[in-house]
């Protein structure tokens, strides 16, 4: 299946990404595109929308993208419920409430400097995660 978020991807677009290939969908192709071009790609390629404005797997009230993902596709693996808290923290700038936030915060702003595309920023956080 493909799936489409916003381009420049950071904290929560780059977790969820490996998230779905590892606990969703294996043979998952990630779009990025600008957030108003998200629903115009959603109706043309029938993909599935993550970390947009208005979408089922999206930030609701304190959880973000990783946690609607999480939730929906019914992943309970330990580890990842533990990440979950990691991943929400940073991207929901709470960092001070788990003391690894900051440093995957920090991490993610390294890689999206250091990359050329969003592709390869995925491929650079994959081992983070």
């Amino acid at each position: 299946m493909k799936w489409v978020t916003r381009q420049y991807v950071h904290v929560d677009r780059t977790a969820c990404p490996w998230l779905i290939k590892r606990f969703v969908d294996p043979e998952a192709e990630f779009i990025f595109v600008a957030a108003e071009k998200i629903e115009e790609i959603v109706q043309k390629e029938k993909v599935i929308p993550y970390d947009a404005p208005d979408v089922e797997l999206g930030h609701h009230g304190e959880k973000c993208s990783f946690d609607s993902i999480v939730e929906k596709y019914k992943v309970s693996d330990p580890v990842v419920l533990e990440l979950a808290k990691i991943v929400r923290a940073a991207d929901t700038d709470k960092m001070e409430t788990v003391p690894e936030a900051a440093g995957l915060e920090a991490i993610m702003t390294g890689i999206s400097i250091a990359v050329e595309n969003d592709y390869e920023a995925l491929e650079k956080s994959r081992t983070v995660y």
